[in-house]
């Protein structure tokens, strides 16, 4: 096998976990979020934010090397707008997922707190967790298009 076939299985399969991870923790976290129960809140919480430094961030970085890595080694430039486009909106997700992990820290610590007390979910954890929903919206539209992108190469 050459190089470049295990440079785009390696691109392939951090894209995939990629979006899995970030699929299979907005499912859990809303789900759960809409129970009302604090202490499966708290738990999600704390699994939330440990799958996203375990997962979601390892693959961005992985995606950013393996996609300068192909550009270069199939001789891709910035001008082809396919591939420019792209690269904005794997920007664009990430500037989106920067204040969601704050976010999701932000609710960890709430959810402690709130189970610590026994009291419930506050009006301030449902603030954050909204914004975090919305947050997630043009993040998953920006790599589902980059995705499209990568397999269209669009003129």
């Amino acid at each position: 096998m050459n190089s470049y076939l295990i440079l785009k299985a390696i691109h392939i399969t951090s894209a995939a976990v990629l979006f899995g991870t970030g699929l299979g923790i907005a499912f859990f976290k809303w789900i759960t979020d809409r129970s009302g129960n604090v202490t499966a809140i708290r738990v999600v919480s704390e699994k939330v934010v440990l799958a996203d430094w375990l997962f979601t961030l390892p693959a961005i970085i992985v995606q950013a090397a393996t996609g300068v890595g192909l550009m270069k080694t199939l001789g891709y430039s910035l001008s082809q707008a396919w591939l420019a486009w792209s690269i904005v909106l794997f920007c664009l997700a990430g500037l989106c997922w920067v204040p969601v992990v704050w976010l999701q820290i932000r609710m960890r610590d709430v959810a402690r707190e709130s189970e610590h007390a026994g009291a419930s979910i506050g009006e301030g954890y449902r603030n954050y967790a909204r914004l975090w929903f919305w947050l997630g919206v043009p993040a998953f539209t920006a790599v589902i298009l980059v995705f499209w992108l990568m397999v269209a190469k669009p003129a």
